[in-house]
């Protein structure tokens, strides 16, 4: 006879015809909602994956993969106005393995006035010459040029969104205005006029909406002369290795500097981004353990319907451990079966959502992402085989589960008590 007995008998069951309809039907409807379970988990993780990558990649277009500032504290800013200070962080940043460019830069927050509209904004300054080894400005300009900032030119990159807001064109005058005060506490506000030399977009709100290009030299004048609005940017080989690179700057830098890298500047977004995520695979489980409620179901009507089989296999001299294997092996087969077939249309749908997605809106006639409303008008999808794993591993546990109890239910049936009526 076929060894071991559990495993002959549970696959029999699988292949055999039932002469319960519902029975049969629950267990194809288990087997197919666990498949579209286990899919829909992996296709909906690597669409998000997907627009986490957008999001990142866009995000760091225009911003640094790590910042050198003045470290917190009155006495390290008063050390770093030396700028002999930066000059020595610039060249020791320079040779450093995995830095790919290294770049001075002055930031201050300004208030932006066109005719009757306002605008609070970021004023980065920034060296057009050095500027393309930190940041992709010059390939995100919609207009203009990175070289009108040049100093004492009085010129000004806009992004599209903040250029929308105030109605500013190329060529158009923008006044800015900086908060001050005096020593004596009195606010004393610093004002220009810069002319709009160009305009950027990169389809990320954080730049598009709220960041402005001038020359570094004018913009730290433009601060005030204090050291905590200049930095340095620094980009690194691999963005994803920017916190390992930033503590090993910063532990090459005096005491008056600290690094930070891009994970701190936009920890609240990407932590957003995780806890979404996490609550998206929470959900899209509950269609796997709905699906193990139908296997336990299946089983728990199987085991009725096979109380004399039961009874025969155990005066045959099967233990209860016997028979509870063979409707283990019955639940594993379907639960098992469901999550491959769904792990392999999830990786197929998932690998080709952005053309499936392509297709069926040339199919029907509809966009699912309008360019007019979003910034990202395709679903990008990014494949991650850990999140695979994470989402099989998960399915095969509770699908494992549900088979449980109907075994155990199974192995207490008694033969005397199961062949009485028959």
């Amino acid at each position: 006879m076929f060894q071991p007995l559990p495993l002959f008998v549970g696959l029999r069951y699988v292949r055999s015809r039932t002469r319960k309809f519902f029975v049969s039907f629950i267990t194809w409807v288990s087997l197919a909602g666990v498949c579209v379970g286990v899919a829909a988990m992996i296709v909906v993780l690597s669409v998000m994956n997907g627009f986490e990558g957008v999001s990142r990649q866009r995000l760091l277009s225009l911003a640094a993969h790590a910042r050198v500032i003045v470290a917190p504290g009155d006495e390290a800013a008063a050390g770093a106005r030396d700028p002999a200070v930066w000059q020595r962080a610039i060249a020791t940043l320079q040779g450093r393995p995995g830095v790919s460019g290294v770049a001075p830069y002055a930031e201050l927050q300004v208030l932006a006035l066109l005719g009757p509209e306002t605008r609070p904004l970021q004023l980065r300054g920034i060296d057009p010459a050095l500027e393309p080894r930190v940041s992709d400005a010059a390939r995100s300009l919609r207009a203009g040029s990175l070289d009108e900032l040049r100093p004492g030119a009085g010129a000004l990159v806009l992004g599209s969104g903040v250029a929308a807001w105030l109605g500013a064109g190329v060529g158009d005058r923008v006044t800015l205005l900086v908060p001050g005060v005096d020593a004596g506490g009195t606010p004393v506000p610093r004002m220009r006029e810069f002319q709009v030399a160009g305009i950027f977009e990169v389809g990320h709100p954080e730049h598009d909406g709220a960041l402005a290009l001038g020359n570094m030299e004018e913009v730290f004048a433009l601060a005030g002369d204090d050291p905590r609005a200049f930095g340095i940017n620094l980009r690194f080989a691999d963005a994803l290795q920017a916190p390992a690179g930033a503590r090993a700057a910063a532990a090459a830098l005096p005491a008056t500097l600290t690094v930070r890298d891009w994970t701190q500047d936009h920890a609240s977004y990407f932590r957003a981004v995780r806890i979404e995520k996490t609550m998206m695979t929470l959900i899209l489980l509950l269609i796997v353990a709905v699906a193990a409620f139908n296997i336990v179901a299946m089983l728990v009507m199987v085991v009725t319907d096979k109380r004399t089989d039961i009874a025969i296999l155990r005066t045959l001299g099967a233990s209860p451990r016997g028979v509870m294997g063979v409707f283990l092996v019955q639940g594993l087969a379907i639960g098992w079966g469901g999550v491959l077939l769904g792990v392999l249309l999830g990786v197929l749908l998932a690998a080709n959502a952005t053309e499936a997605v392509s297709f069926l809106e040339r199919l029907f006639g509809f966009r699912v992402m309008d360019p007019s409303v979003f910034a990202i008008s395709r679903i990008p999808s990014e494949l991650r085989w850990g999140n695979v794993g994470m989402v099989a591993a998960a399915a095969l546990l509770v699908t494992a589960l549900a088979t449980v109890y109907p075994a155990w239910r199974a192995s207490r049936v008694a033969p005397a008590e199961a062949l009485r009526y028959e």
